[in-house]
């Protein structure tokens, strides 16, 4: 018996991963985060026991789990996303480790990811930014030393900030001496989701835009130059002139 931690990707039921897929159609039992995985993730499934623990808390869930484990029945842990990103996994894999209870972990498309598809962007561009920094908006528990908003900020890299449209406006407020007014910023709902939306604007004007739609929450902020990023190097990968191992050295 298996416990496994499959990422569903950020909504669209075609983004996730053909072994996550397979795992879900093949698991007897499916425990699912039913806030933010559509039941579509789940089609074709044969389970015997499918339970949304949007509703359950930590000791519910697990109680579940060991349930399975004795019956020997393999159970598909549905989170969104990739579930090493905010998935509150860790705390469920302390108490598997405890209870001597197998378990794997299989990866999923990040919202990050879907969102720099939307909005048709590569989130590291040479000469703008080579650095991705993920983190989320430190509003019900504290982050630890050093990882403040102002403290990522500084290096004016790309950043993606989960968990923080609701306070836009001192998410702003904190970034704007470090990436200026002019920076580029986006918010995106629910993105991959058939009522997906975004808007695209800079710090001087992204809260109008955003007050405007009326997102307040599932969405996600990506902040840095590389939104509109016009001028920046190719990279050395397809340089001609570049060699490397899988390039004939002699070729013209």
């Amino acid at each position: 018996m298996t416990v496994y931690f499959i990422g569903a990707g950020p909504g669209d039921p075609e983004l996730i991963t053909v072994k996550g897929q397979r795992l879900v159609r093949t698991c007897p039992v499916i425990l699912y985060a039913g806030s933010l995985v559509p039941e579509a993730v789940l089609d074709g499934h044969q389970a015997e026991q499918v339970i949304n623990t949007a509703e359950l808390h930590l000791e519910e869930i697990i109680t579940l789990i060991r349930q399975a484990h004795e019956r020997g029945q393999d159970v598909a842990r549905v989170h969104s996303g990739d579930p090493s990103l905010y998935g509150a996994i860790g705390e469920q894999i302390r108490h598997l480790r405890a209870l001597d209870i197998p378990f794997q972990i299989i990866p999923g498309v990040t919202a990050t990811a879907a969102c720099a598809a939307l909005l048709e962007s590569e989130l590291t561009l040479p000469d703008v930014s080579q650095t991705l920094i993920l983190t989320r908006y430190g509003s019900k528990s504290a982050l630890p030393p050093g990882e403040q908003l102002p403290d990522l900020a500084r290096h004016g890299a790309t950043m993606a900030i989960h968990l923080g449209v609701a306070h836009l406006g001192k998410i702003v407020a904190e970034l704007l001496p470090h990436y200026g007014a002019d920076c580029p910023i986006a918010v995106i709902h629910r993105a991959s989701w058939p009522d997906q939306d975004w808007v695209l604007g800079t710090l001087a004007d992204i809260e109008a835009q955003v007050s405007a739609k009326g997102f307040r929450r599932t969405a996600l902020i990506l902040v840095g130059r590389v939104l509109n990023a016009e001028h920046f190097a190719d990279s050395a990968l397809y340089n001609a002139g570049h060699r490397h191992l899988y390039r004939d050295p002699t070729a013209d």
